[in-house]
């Protein structure tokens, strides 16, 4: 790729920010729906989940899959691809007639979604190769899934208020369309010198031990935990990611540091805490406490505003500290905020409590995830960018699905023996809390301390397999960074996301 204008740098940002932005319009949105199509199309609560888990899954089993593609046949190609995809099956969404089929609509969603941010965060990182001004760039990169977050429950509120919630699904399909034209436009094709061979085996792994595990966490609640079916289940997503872990070891050689076994394990636990939240709140919102959908979706926009302005300061945080102190004040901030829901939350809990909590919980979250998208960008010292970036974009949706799964199973099978789902959601808003400790004690323990610099940009562009990298890292000019990187495959930030969140 030929020397890019700082102007055409901004530009392919913006891009890359609008398919964030439509991800995390449709998770918000979807979110403030839930009731509405609960009512509509008779729905129970494992009903609901699946049509957020549905879309996770797809998204999360094909992640590794797009982004290597991505490298081999051109990321814009692929980025156009799921962008079309993504908006036509948000249509189909509107004029599903069934459960059933809003659910398979969902998955194509995801399928689509699994092709936009693996691939938008390998066009940012060959679009902008300095350190420092990359991590800025994620920071806003991410910063616009806080913007999402604002957008989507007000907006998604207002539709269903006035439309239906079928109307929620519309407003992917202008800003898609509007995305495939820029994308087409401004962004120049790109590969990877160095892209990474299929893992179709991979990619059955993932799948099968995400859908078992999934499966038996929401239909757990009510087939019963103790049912052959559901112990099953757990046994082969056991034996899946048992299998998994040795068959990447052998295939990537390698072993993982613990920097970045830390940032996966907090993105698990960041998503977790995402998407739990909004399943929760939404729930506590227009069931326990009888506010119509466009005031539920109002009352969510301090979490909303709060992460858009904190994950630019992230950003800049990171680039000029390291990971360690956004994690560390992050986490403390989710665990404060969710303990603030946990032991307060009540039918009549005051507005200005809510309120506080869901300014503090945003803004938590939005300072976590430019050092865990960070991790991924920069790569590790021994695996390569593309791989360290699936592996930890897969561990946040990951941590999407099981957020979604354990939340509404703990309120279904508590809610008749706990006071109703008030009382029930008490047990969740803790499990939340403990993600915040989480984070915090993780940003202490394994977060690297390092400061994105021109030296460090040299590891992000080793191959896998390279027998002398410190020799060549030697060698290689600090002037001249290479303008065909070997990517990450994907990290997320939102998705929501939220899933977001996507």
């Amino acid at each position: 790729m030929s020397e890019l204008t700082h102007r055409s740098r901004l530009l392919i940002l913006a891009v890359c920010c609008t398919s964030l932005l439509i991800a995390g319009l449709d998770v918000t949105a979807i979110n403030i729906a839930l009731p509405a199509i609960g009512r509509d199309l008779n729905a129970s609560v494992s009903g609901l989940q699946w049509t957020i888990d549905g879309y996770t899954l797809a998204a999360a089993g094909l992640l590794m899959l797009a982004g290597s593609s991505a490298d081999r046949i051109g990321r814009r190609r692929v980025f156009q691809a799921g962008l079309t995809l993504f908006t036509a099956s948000s249509f189909a969404c509107s004029l599903a007639t069934g459960l059933d089929w809003l659910v398979a609509f969902r998955i194509a969603q995801g399928f689509g979604a699994s092709m936009l941010t693996p691939v938008a965060i390998s066009i940012l990182t060959d679009t902008f190769t300095d350190p420092r001004e990359r991590t800025r760039a994620i920071g806003l990169w991410g910063g616009t899934f806080g913007v999402s977050l604002a957008l989507g429950p007000v907006l998604g509120g207002l539709l269903v208020a006035c439309a239906g919630w079928r109307s929620v699904f519309w407003i992917n399909v202008p800003v898609g369309i509007v995305a495939i034209v820029l994308v087409a436009v401004l962004v120049p094709e790109s590969r990877s010198a160095d892209a990474p061979r299929p893992d179709p085996a991979g990619q059955a792994l993932i799948l099968a031990a995400l859908a078992a595990v999934t499966y038996a966490i929401i239909e757990g609640s009510h087939r019963g935990y103790g049912s052959i079916l559901i112990i099953s289940l757990l046994i082969l997503a056991a034996a899946a990611t048992t299998v998994l872990a040795g068959y990447e070891h052998r295939r990537h050689r390698p072993p993982i540091d613990l920097a970045f076994a830390g940032a996966a394990l907090a993105g698990v636990a960041s998503f977790v805490a995402l998407s739990g939240f909004l399943f929760l709140n939404t729930l506590y919102l227009q069931d326990a406490r009888g506010y119509s959908v466009l005031h539920a979706g109002l009352l969510t926009a301090p979490m909303a505003a709060a992460a858009a302005i904190a994950s630019p300061i992230s950003g800049r945080l990171t680039a000029a500290h390291g990971r360690r102190l956004p994690l560390i004040v992050g986490g403390a901030v989710l665990l404060t905020a969710a303990m603030l829901l946990a032991t307060s939350v009540v039918p009549t809990t005051g507005l200005p409590t809510l309120l506080a909590a869901y300014a503090l919980f945003g803004a938590g979250f939005g300072l976590v995830n430019a050092p865990i998208t960070d991790t991924a960008v920069s790569g590790t010292p021994h695996v390569k960018a593309d791989v360290s970036g699936a592996i930890l974009s897969t561990a946040r949706q990951i941590g999407s699905c099981l957020g979604v799964a354990l939340l509404g199973s703990i309120v279904t099978t508590h809610a008749s023996t706990h006071g109703g789902y008030t009382a029930a959601s008490h047990v969740g808003w803790w499990l939340l809390a403990g993600c915040g400790a989480l984070i915090a004690v993780l940003g202490i323990t394994t977060a690297a301390g390092h400061v994105a610099s021109a030296d460090a940009e040299v590891d992000t562009r080793l191959p896998a397999m390279d027998p002398e990298p410190e020799a060549e890292s030697a060698a290689e000019p600090a002037s001249e960074p290479a303008m065909e990187p070997a990517s990450p495959a994907e990290a997320f930030v939102g998705k929501p996301l939220c899933s977001g969140c996507v």
